[in-house]
């Protein structure tokens, strides 16, 4: 037996609990792992919530990321005491996820923890981390150079944000941080970014274009934040958009596109390919300050997740949670 969060149908639509499962109730697949730490994401806050359907089927283990042991495995990629990790792949959407001392899932959705990295570390990064990476990879292929220009962060106290800013500023960029959140500017700071703005610039409606100012920009918000982003990017700039707390609408027009010349890069994590991910990890363990991590995170037992869902959801969390399984 092991313990776990289940999401199963109530009558009263969704219920979300902390529960005892057998092995033989996990779902099919040739890798189990004893999970050591896990995350909460703003997703895992929406399955455990159900404001969202983010739950594809039912009764469902939430969590998209997870670090740990592998104990057991049909494929000889993995052997028993392996450190592994997982990102997305619709682990805690369609298949049982890390919210839970075991998992049993696909040789392939698996990855190596860098060796820079302890499991706790790897989970401090997790989803948000990686993306964060993914985005920084974007705006490197677009060609962008810390020589360039002021790069912007939007969400920058949530999770790929402080990461963002994080890499960022270690690679040599001059980072702007934009934020509702004015009390946290010191640590805002302290990762590195040069200015932090309040997000109330960018978050109502704009106009079409606005004055250039950014060379590039990570926005995890999206709406009318991503909408002025673009509109305020410097000619043959970029922006790599990942997120949508603010709204998953895009009330732009296409001026900053065809008379800036703009480019626009959607970056997706849940199911990037697996040389991407090892790209990815390969540079965080060699571009992100694991020192900067304890900054970033705070631990929480996998009791307290639950209660700590509606808290990711109205946005009073910082950087990241980590959930040790095993408290």
């Amino acid at each position: 037996m092991f313990k776990a969060i289940v999401v199963e149908k109530a009558a009263a639509g969704h219920e979300a609990r902390l529960a005892e499962l057998d092995e033989a109730q996990l779902p099919e697949g040739d890798v189990t792992v004893r999970v050591e730490y896990s995350t909460l994401n703003y997703k895992d806050a929406l399955a455990i919530t159900g404001a969202s359907p983010v739950v594809r089927k039912y009764p469902m283990v939430p969590g998209i990321d997870l670090a740990g042991v592998v104990e057991a495995s049909g494929d000889p990629a993995w052997s028993p005491g392996d450190r592994v990790l997982l990102d997305g792949w619709g682990v805690g959407e369609s298949h049982f996820g890390g919210l839970a001392q075991k998992a049993r899932v696909r040789s392939a959705w698996l990855l190596p923890v860098p060796a820079a990295f302890t499991s706790r570390q790897a989970m401090s990064i997790g989803t948000a981390g990686y993306t964060a990476m993914l985005c920084v990879l974007a705006l490197e292929k677009h060609g962008l150079k810390p020589g360039d220009g002021e790069v912007l962060v939007t969400g920058a106290a949530g999770g790929v944000g402080s990461v963002a800013i994080a890499i960022l500023s270690r690679l040599g960029y001059r980072v702007v941080a934009s934020t509702g959140r004015a009390a946290e500017a010191s640590y805002l700071q302290s990762l590195g970014a040069a200015e932090v703005i309040d997000r109330a610039q960018l978050s109502a409606p704009g106009k079409p274009l606005g004055k250039e100012r950014w060379a590039g920009a990570v926005d995890s918000v999206g709406s009318h934040t991503l909408a002025n982003v673009c509109a305020t990017t410097r000619y043959r700039g970029a922006v790599a958009a990942c997120g949508l707390a603010q709204g998953m609408d895009f009330p732009a027009t296409v001026a900053p596109f065809i008379l800036r010349g703009v480019t626009l890069y959607g970056v997706d994590s849940v199911m990037a390919p697996r040389a991407l991910r090892l790209e990815a990890w390969s540079r965080l363990a060699r571009d992100l300050d694991a020192t900067k991590l304890d900054a970033i995170t705070h631990e929480i037992g996998l009791g307290e997740a639950i209660g700590a869902a509606r808290d990711v959801l109205a946005g009073k969390v910082r950087g990241r949670l980590v959930v040790n399984v095993n408290r």
